[in-house]
C-alpha cells in the first residue's frame, strides 16, 4: 500500500465568506472535525503514514493544528505556497524526493474511497495515473470524463447532460507516479491542463469508480450539504 499522500489545501476559500475571514478552509468543521482531518484519519485507516499539507491561507493556523501530526498517530509535513502556484505547481514544490507513487488528493472534498482498491487498480493496469470518478447527475457542473475500457480517453467541460460522455466527474483522488511530474513547467500551472490532459492522450491515466460518499465544499450550499449529509 502506499504510505504517502500529498492533501492540497492551499486556497483562499473566497466562495466560502463569511466563514473564512477567520478561519482557513481546511479547518472548517463538519461533524465537530476540521474537514481535512475527516481526509487525513480516513486514509490512515488505509496505511497512509506520511502526509505533507500543501497549503498557503492562514497556513499558520493550520500548523498550529495539525503540527507534526503525532497527536493523529501520523507523520504531517507542510509545503508552503508564498504566492499562488495553481494546483500543478503546488504539487511540483510539495513532491520533493518521492521515488515512489504516492496519493494526491484535494483537501476540499470528503470521501470515503477506498484508497487500498485504487492502488490495487493502479498496479494492475500500470499506467503513470490512476483517478478516482464518481458519478454524478449535476454533470453539468464538471468536466465529465470520456472512457475508452478502463482508461480515460479525455475530459470534456461541463456540458450539457444530453449531450455528455458518461456520467463520471474526477472525484479528487489518485495515485501518480512521481516521474510524470517533470511535464510541469516551474512555477505556477494546472495540474488538470498541464498534466492531465496530456497523459490521457498518452493513455497513461486509468479510471477507478468509487460509488459511496463524495461530498465538494467549496461553496456555502455544498458545505452546509456536506455538514447535514456526510457519514462518519
Amino acid at each position: 500500500m502506499i504510505d504517502t499522500a500529498i492533501i492540497l489545501a492551499g486556497g483562499l476559500g473566497t466562495r466560502l465568506r463569511p466563514l473564512t475571514e477567520e478561519i482557513p478552509k481546511p479547518l472548517l468543521p463538519i461533524k465537530g472535525k476540521p474537514m481535512i482531518e475527516h481526509s487525513i484519519l480516513h486514509m490512515k485507516k488505509h496505511g497512509v503514514k506520511n502526509f505533507v499539507l500543501s497549503i498557503g491561507y492562514k497556513a499558520d493556523k493550520i500548523q498550529q493544528y495539525f503540527g507534526d501530526g503525532s497527536k493523529f498517530g501520523v507523520n504531517i509535513s507542510y509545503s508552503i505556497e508564498e504566492k499562488p502556484l495553481g494546483t500543478g505547481g503546488a504539487v511540483k514544490q510539495a513532491v520533493t524526493c518521492l521515488d515512489k507513487p504516492f496519493i494526491l488528493a484535494w483537501g476540499d472534498n470528503l470521501m470515503d474511497i477506498n484508497y487500498a482498491k485504487l492502488f490495487d487498480t493502479h498496479k494492475l493496469n500500470g499506467t503513470k495515473i490512476t483517478m478516482a470518478l464518481t458519478p454524478r447527475e449535476d454533470v453539468e457542473h464538471f468536466g465529465v470524463a470520456k472512457l475508452e475500457k478502463n482508461k480515460i480517453a479525455f475530459f470534456v467541460e461541463k456540458p450539457k447532460r444530453r449531450d455528455a460522455p458518461s456520467n463520471l466527474i474526477n472525484a479528487g483522488a489518485f495515485v501518480i507516479e512521481p516521474e510524470v511530474l517533470d511535464y510541469l513547467p516551474q512555477g505556477k500551472s494546472s495540474i488538470e491542463r498541464d498534466l492531465f490532459e496530456r497523459m490521457a492522450c498518452f493513455g497513461q491515466i486509468s479510471a477507478y469508480k468509487h460509488e459511496g460518499q463524495w461530498f465538494p465544499t467549496d461553496t456555502l450550499e455544498k458545505y452546509q450539504h456536506a455538514e447535514e449529509n456526510f457519514k462518519i
